[in-house]
């Protein structure tokens, strides 16, 4: 069976064949482009061929190319391609070459081959991450210029109404306004290229139910839960969740030889975007009262809060591969904010929006007291059920139990099984009767389906009374 080996580079390949003896019979270096390729294909290659090449920004464009023409396409991991990154002398020939041989010997460590679903999804996300990136760099640009001219901006100048109207009347120097106007324009397109691209996500979003399992997690939220399916893809390739971590580069680097061990940072290798996405969802789990928040709290107390951060965003990971293993969403999520994530999405993509009110002729009656407004925390079977996700598994295993009493959390992890009904307005808690108050009080944190997630909320008493629910 006769062997190919190309060399990807941006304006050019570097293209080796081999028969199955290893005798190299053709060697080529030719333009890279869709139709270069076609030609040296249709003349070089047939349908016996295997060809090898390394995993790069063009590797599936040039894969979609040479796949009518050959037998298959073995795509390289280059970071573990030893016989190539650690050569004393290393040019693309020889590097084509040893690509070559290390196919026929099938040597080749090969990467995954994701399906066309996983690399639209992984191109959407990374486009809306890129976007994101523009806008947060203008922002940063617009206050760089504030401060250059010692003024002070007002808080959350790009989250309250009155900003925008604040920086175009702001008076400022010929050059600085130039400046300013050029650099609002810019982010004006900015965010509206971003809220292109909230509905389309969303109905991807919503189509997958393992995305909408995802969202469950305290802190994940659309964008995050797209980025890990993304990177992930078919969750079945990884035989662990400690496997999953490593790819996402969340575990930490070992130097072992003989009896000395170091283990440093983590690794950092794979998708960098959904590993980001991940650190920044872990930052919210800081307060919450389920077991994942006193793990964050425990080592942030041992440790310190970047190290809580990171071994969070690794739980994350490995909690999301049981989830998606097993088809089943979380089990101590808070019911009200995650009522609240699939909620938005759910409207975002379909426009539908469930509304519980009184019949028509009815007033509605407080439940709690006269004159105190009031609302239903749905258990979170229930929740679960109305937004069609997988049934939760009842109860408590014993051993979950004991994990759930050294977490302090045991409390927490009942409340949620039950509906409880909480006032619609926090302010009129200390009023309430104490027969009726209610110790768990959900708290929300600034919302947003696709740029802050969910951040959770506040508990400030794990065990609720028996009058409670």
């Amino acid at each position: 069976m006769p062997f190919a080996a190309l060399d990807l580079h941006k304006k050019e390949i570097e293209a080796c064949v081999l028969d199955d003896q290893g005798h190299i019979t053709h060697r080529q270096r030719f333009a890279c482009t869709a139709a270069a390729l076609a030609a040296f294909a249709q003349t070089h290659l047939s349908p016996q061929h295997k060809v090898a090449l390394e995993a790069t920004f063009n590797t599936w464009a040039v894969v979609d190319v040479l796949a009518p023409y050959v037998a298959s396409v073995t795509i390289s991991n280059p970071l573990l391609t030893r016989a190539i990154a650690q050569a004393k002398i290393k040019t693309d020939k020889i590097d084509c070459t040893v690509l070559g041989h290390l196919l026929r010997l099938e040597y080749l460590p090969p990467v995954w081959r994701p399906d066309p679903h996983t690399r639209e999804l992984r191109l959407r996300t990374t486009e809306r991450a890129t976007l994101t990136q523009d806008r947060t760099r203008l922002k940063n640009r617009i206050h760089g210029l504030l401060n250059q001219r010692l003024i002070q901006a007002p808080a959350r100048l790009f989250d309250s109404p009155q900003g925008l109207p604040w920086l175009q009347q702001l008076a400022l120097d010929p050059v600085g306004r130039r400046a300013l106007d050029r650099l609002l324009t810019q982010l004006e397109l900015a965010e509206k290229q971003i809220q292109e691209t909230h509905q389309p996500l969303a109905q991807l979003a919503y189509a997958d139910q393992s995305t909408r399992l995802l969202m469950t997690l305290p802190g994940v939220g659309a964008a995050t839960a797209l980025a890990l399916r993304a990177a992930l893809g078919d969750i079945t390739r990884f035989a662990s969740a400690d496997r999953a971590a490593a790819y996402l580069g969340l575990v930490p680097s070992t130097s072992q030889s003989g009896e000395k061990a170091y283990h440093g940072r983590i690794t950092k290798r794979g998708n960098s975007h959904a590993r980001r996405m991940l650190t920044e969802a872990a930052q919210s789990v800081a307060r919450h009262p389920g077991p994942l928040g006193h793990f964050f709290r425990k080592i942030a107390k041992k440790k310190c809060r970047n190290v809580a951060v990171v071994a969070t965003a690794r739980k994350l990971v490995t909690i999301a591969w049981h989830m998606l293993t097993r088809q089943e969403p979380y089990r101590y999520a808070l019911p009200d904010a995650t009522r609240t994530k699939l909620l938005s999405l759910r409207v975002l993509a379909t426009g539908r929006r469930k509304k519980g009110v009184a019949p028509q002729g009815h007033k509605s009656v407080s439940k709690l007291a006269p004159g105190i407004g009031s609302r239903e925390v749905k258990s979170l079977p229930q929740l679960y059920q109305e937004e069609g996700l997988p049934a939760l598994w009842l109860p408590h295993k014993p051993a979950e139990r004991r994990m759930l009493q050294e977490h302090a959390a045991a409390g927490f992890a009942d409340a949620v099984l039950v509906s409880q009904r909480v006032p619609r307005n926090s302010s009129h808690l200390p009023g309430l009767p104490p027969n009726i108050r209610s110790p768990f009080q959900l708290g929300y944190a600034r919302f947003d389906i696709f740029d802050f997630d969910c951040l959770g909320g506040v508990v400030q008493n794990a065990i609720c009374g028996p009058h409670f629910g």
